[in-house]
């Protein structure tokens, strides 16, 4: 498990010089990681699990809400083509960050929103980025004007910190929608655009 099905790159370390990592829970892990593979200035992606307790966990421990692990997106870029301030915008406007443990039809811990920084810095620039995507919802909801895909946002629940270890997931789930196309995907954002 060491080559990217879509691109060929390495999933696993060592990168080339001058990458960096963030990793996002959104759901279901199939979705985002396809579209964070489409973006440019990405150079790898894999799905895996963090944020628990539990050494290796497996897809069926997670599912069982026995680890504390979420179901994550780690994505490896280019620093140089697109910043981690981007790769935020993209993460805020394609799910729902205010349905706690689920998102759209899946329920459970493991469907939680979460972000886990490699650094310090990315830590802070997380923080801000919910702020003020708070502040757009919060408008937002007031907005008759603007067309929501809900109506009941309230305030946001995801889980920021600093990231513990990653959990590299089962082989059959890396690229998953890349190797069965029509499979499953509950990926959906607010209608809320968040420009950093």
């Amino acid at each position: 498990m060491t080559d990217h099905f879509v691109n060929g790159n390495s999933i696993t370390p060592p990168y080339p010089e001058g990458m960096e990592k963030a990793v996002f829970g959104m759901g279901c892990f199939w979705g985002p990681e396809r579209l964070f593979w489409q973006t440019p200035g990405v150079y790898s992606t894999a799905v895996g699990y963090a944020g628990g307790t539990s050494d290796n966990p497996t897809y069926t421990e997670v599912c069982k809400d026995i680890t504390g692990h979420t179901e994550v997106v780690l994505i490896v870029f280019d620093k140089d083509h697109i910043s981690y301030e981007d790769l935020l915008t993209i993460f805020w406007e394609s799910h729902n960050p205010t349905q706690g443990m689920r998102q759209q039809s899946d329920v459970g811990s493991q469907y939680r929103s979460a972000i886990y920084a490699d650094s310090d810095a990315h830590l802070e620039l997380a923080i801000n980025s919910l702020n003020n995507y708070q502040i757009k919802l919060a408008s937002a909801e007031k907005d008759e004007k603007i067309t929501l895909k809900s109506r009941i946002l309230g305030n946001i629940t995801t889980e920021i910190k600093l990231l513990d270890k990653f959990y590299y997931a089962e082989e059959y789930h890396q690229q998953y929608l890349a190797k069965n196309p029509n499979g499953y995907c509950s990926m959906k954002g607010t209608g809320v655009t968040c420009i950093l």
